[in-house]
């Protein structure tokens, strides 16, 4: 696992199903609710710390996500995709980077195509079987819950970054 994750320089997340997990709740409005683990958010600030780069690619356009992205400081969201292969290989692309420099994380068949791209590919626990069986390494952690957290922990160990007390500042808007 160590090697796998050394030389990740770039993460790309879907969200429904991996930043959340996956269940929508609608207000009396229409607006959607949605539910983000604290952990998780803590763990992205932590990689962007350590220089690893992040994107979202979606397939559903949130207002939430938007919202939650810029909380943690993500700006490279891109909600309504429907090819997340061609988006993931043009934000390689650009950045200059090899397939093992990429790691990408996803629970449900669209996210197939971001696996295609990517080095290391990593499945949420609760997955569906297609994306377990293509994925690189699978989480303990269902999405919503944990799952992105481990990830972010997997990469900044493999590369020396763990804890090793540059991270107190992203914490404190988190905990």
């Amino acid at each position: 696992m160590k090697e796998a994750f050394e030389r990740i320089r770039f993460l790309i997340l879907d969200s429904d199903g991996v930043l959340t997990d996956g269940r929508i709740m609608v207000d009396g409005r229409g607006e959607a609710i949605y539910s983000y683990h604290v952990k998780d958010g803590l763990g992205l600030k932590w990689l962007m710390e350590a220089g690893i780069e992040i994107a979202i690619v979606s397939g559903r356009v949130s207002e939430a996500l938007r919202h939650r992205a810029r909380e943690l400081g993500i700006g490279e969201v891109f909600p309504g995709v429907k090819d997340k292969g061609a988006t993931a290989r043009e934000l390689i692309r650009t950045r200059g980077l090899g397939r093992d420099e990429v790691c990408c994380v996803g629970d449900d068949l669209p996210d197939l195509d971001l696996f295609g791209e990517a080095g290391v590919s990593v499945a949420v626990a609760d997955a569906a079987q297609e994306v377990l069986s293509a994925a690189t390494f699978v989480t303990r952690n269902r999405g919503g819950h944990g799952a992105v957290r481990e990830v972010c922990e997997w990469i900044l160990k493999a590369q020396g970054k763990w804890f090793d007390g540059t991270f107190g500042r992203a914490g404190e808007a988190e905990d």
